[in-house]
């Protein structure tokens, strides 16, 4: 499914997301994000969608790198786990928890097999997706140490929040 088609399926109530979807994903140059990163956040957001039409929309619109793919994918994986986990320690009233040692191999996050602060956004990004603000509040930190500049860091929310939307309206449509 191209971007085209996806935008298609999206009901008229969802007009808001489909002219959204070809804003943010315009968006490389836009507030310091690089082409790259604008993808890599884009294909990490869509794989965290769990949408097979949204998955399969931004891996035909955007061109990546295998390493760049395998990065979105390592991000929103570990994601995955990290936003549960420490979503957990941060929310539950027992601060025990969040002073114990996570045992969970992260090895990914330090060694992305591309730019840090890229995987970093794709991971704010997912986290956002994800509802962890620990998780945001510590890639927020990395990528601005990272040299990216607020407004980056909003653009790679919009993405991930337009790609759950489009994931949302058509999830509403299939039932």
């Amino acid at each position: 499914m191209a971007l085209s088609e996806l935008k298609s399926a999206l009901p008229d109530y969802a007009k808001d997301i489909k002219l959204n979807l070809g804003r943010v994903l315009a968006a490389d140059g836009m507030d310091g994000l690089s082409k790259e990163a604008v993808a890599g956040v884009a294909l990490a957001s869509a794989y965290a969608t769990k949408n097979a039409a949204v998955i399969t929309a931004i891996t035909e619109e955007v061109t990546a790198s295998d390493a760049l793919v395998e990065a979105a994918k390592a991000a929103a994986t570990i994601m995955a786990m990290n936003n549960i986990y420490y979503r957990f320690t941060h929310l539950v009233s027992d601060n025990q928890y969040a002073k114990m040692p996570a045992n969970l191999r992260m090895n990914v996050i330090g060694n992305p097999g591309i730019d840090k602060v890229d995987f970093e956004l794709m991971s704010l990004a997912v986290s956002a997706i994800n509802g962890c603000g620990m998780c945001m509040d510590a890639h927020v930190a990395e990528v601005i140490k990272g040299g990216v500049k607020p407004a980056g860091v909003q653009t790679a929310i919009r993405i991930g929040a337009v790609l759950s939307a489009a994931a949302q309206a058509l999830a509403i449509e299939s039932v």
